[in-house]
């Protein structure tokens, strides 16, 4: 076991849509957080050292894997080592939760015999509880406070060198195994966490517990509806979603993880464990267009519930469950990822004013609409209470849509926004008859795009500009034509293509903006890397105006930026050749899908602009 955690592209996703894990090539589990994704983790060791919770089972002998592969089209995660000793692999999964979490790992002989380790420290609290262990007749028992674990296995398992039998106490440094696997073996653990106030439960059989996740994958998977071009990438990044979705709300993660670094060593660190406003369109069109109306239903009744409420009081993310306060905090006995510090919880973005939120929000419902999602009478109620605030507030100065911490400005994307979620009522009126003032909304409309014309572009240079007033450029720029706000072929669009990817290009992927720039308009030292859902745009913008072969060229080459799993993170850093930030992430998900549904010969708009039917 090594001391410091993996490349970030060194690890695989396991998980029961309810929380999930990442297990790395040496077969060590760094992250968990238990019950759920946003929980404290047990195992810490991502953002710290093997001491703030991991637990490896793979050979004694050491080393990474040879190959690894999920099963189909599932989260149960193979992982193979070719030993002098022999073949074995590593079956890691979590089932679909009943009574409680159980995560599985299940040790099978292929051939010859391998001398196996199993190293497990448990550490709640993100790294900073020892739980006090116990040896029961049929498992291992560790409890910390409100948290309990069980490890069920038939081999023999030490406490520090300890026996931990006849039922006596230990304070846990790490929980040991030392055993054999020949050909055709099978050697299951089970770990199964509760509240330590409740009885425990009766853990997973493995073998059982195997087969039921294989089935329920399947079963989700044969609803998948795609088939244009990469189609096994498109099924990977679809699964990817479908893993980070809290399965008793329908609310989807942004990513798994927190504080993974946009740059190494640097203070770029976030929590992505929460529901994000501006991704819901995004995703919406993504489970709709490959037949996934279940998923988008959920997502969409979340929403609702999440901005039920004072319009004035939108936030631009919330909790898997809804709740609005999601306060920052930093963990600082931990040391981040490759000295990455500090490591943050919560996320205090949650605070800030972003009003492309309120758009984003309009055009999902119209999305949602148009799909023959919505109950009219509710959502037609929020959508013109929404409204009623957007028309009050729209010329508002605010964070915009990458949610910097430096002074609020007038951005593009922001004003483009807040036209399209105007330009969705007004359709709506005129396509259905809904109630709603639409000559005070045409002139809305038309009076926003007036303003964003007027202040937003820079003729000289025919370019958008980042917000108004600015010499920069935003990679979010690319959604103009996107959201219908001007036709492809303008002329201003296609410039506006040309000077994004000029611009902002780093060996040919897109950063979202200049961190460097004189203005430092984010008030964050250091750099990031290149943004990977911006490079996505970029390529769906290249097919909009015209260049469809430039287009497949740069989506095949961000695909080449996947795992050996298929998994991307927020970011890539095309110097040292490496993911970047929380993973993995959704929304770089969500961007594949969209960028190979449109490549494919979907719609330009890809419904995203005013919710048009699919072809």
């Amino acid at each position: 076991m090594t001391d410091v955690a993996a490349r970030i592209e060194d690890y695989g996703l396991i998980g029961d849509l309810q929380t999930a894990a990442l297990v790395g090539r040496d077969g060590s589990i760094d992250w968990l957080c238990l019950p759920y994704f946003d929980s404290p983790a047990c195992f810490a060791a991502l953002l710290g050292d093997p001491d703030h919770g991991s637990w490896q089972v793979a050979p004694a002998a050491g080393g990474t894997c040879t190959s690894r592969r999920y099963r189909g089209d599932s989260l149960v995660l193979e992982t193979d080592w070719e030993t002098p000793d022999g073949h074995v692999r590593v079956i890691d999964l979590m089932p679909p939760r009943g009574e409680a979490p159980d995560l599985v790992r299940i040790v099978e002989g292929v051939s010859g015999r391998v001398p196996m380790v199993c190293d497990l420290r448990l550490r709640f609290d993100y790294g900073t509880v020892a739980p006090w262990v116990t040896r029961a007749e049929q498992w291992v028992s560790a409890v910390a406070g409100p948290d309990a674990v069980t490890l069920a296995t038939p081999v023999d398992v030490t406490v520090d060198g300890g026996t931990g039998g006849g039922g006596e106490g230990h304070p846990a440094g790490a929980l040991r195994a030392r055993f054999e696997v020949a050909a055709g073996d099978r050697v299951p653990f089970v770990l199964t966490h509760h509240p330590s106030y409740r009885q425990t439960p009766e853990p997973a059989d493995a073998e059982h517990a195997l087969a039921a996740t294989e089935e329920y994958w399947a079963a989700w998977a044969a609803g998948t509806r795609y088939g244009g071009s990469w189609r096994d990438a498109v099924r990977r990044s679809l699964v990817t979603l479908k893993a980070l979705t809290f399965a008793p709300t329908g609310g989807i993660a942004a990513a798994a993880t927190t504080s993974l670094p946009e740059e190494i060593g640097g203070a770029r660190n976030w929590d992505y464990r929460f529901c994000w406003l501006r991704d819901a369109a995004f995703t919406l069109v993504a489970l709709l267009g490959t037949g996934h109306v279940d998923e988008a239903r959920a997502w969409r009744e979340w929403l609702l519930r999440a901005v039920a409420g004072d319009p004035a009081d939108l936030q631009i993310m919330y909790g898997l469950d809804g709740r609005r306060r999601i306060p920052e905090s930093t963990l600082d006995w931990l040391p981040g990822y490759e000295r990455s510090a500090p490591v943050r919880v919560g996320n205090g973005a949650a605070d800030q004013l972003q009003l492309d939120v309120w758009g984003e929000v309009l055009v999902c419902l119209d999305v949602a609409r148009t799909a023959g999602l919505a109950v009219e009478d509710d959502a037609w109620r929020l959508q013109v209470a929404l409204l009623d605030f957007l028309e009050g507030h729209w010329q508002d100065l605010d964070n915009g849509l990458w949610e910097v911490r430096g002074p609020r400005r007038a951005f593009v994307h922001s004003r483009v926004m807040a036209w399209a979620g105007v330009d969705r009522s007004v359709r709506a009126v005129e396509r259905l008859g809904l109630d709603g003032p639409l000559d005070r909304w045409r002139a809305l409309r038309d009076e926003i795009r007036t303003d964003v014309l007027t202040h937003g572009y820079d003729a000289e240079r025919n370019t958008f500009t980042q917000f108004y007033g600015s010499d920069g450029l935003d990679a979010s720029l690319l959604l103009v034509p996107r959201v219908g706000f001007l036709p492809w072929d303008d002329p201003r669009v296609v410039g506006t293509v040309d000077a994004v990817q000029r611009e902002l290009s780093e060996n040919g992927l897109l950063l979202r903006y200049h961190t460097h720039a004189d203005d430092r308009v984010d008030g964050l030292p250091g750099r990031e890397g290149t943004f990977l859902v911006c490079s996505f745009w970029l390529a769906h913008a290249l097919h909009g105006i015209g260049r469809h072969d430039e287009a497949v060229d740069l989506f095949e080459r961000l695909l080449e930026l996947r795992n050996d799993l298929g998994l991307l993170s927020e970011e890539y850093d095309v110097a040292a050749g490496r993911q970047l930030g929380n993973t993995p992430q959704a929304f770089s998900h969500v961007g594949l899908v969209n960028t190979a549904r449109v490549l494919s010969g979907g719609a330009v708009t890809d419904a995203f602009a005013r919710g048009e039917e699919e072809p």
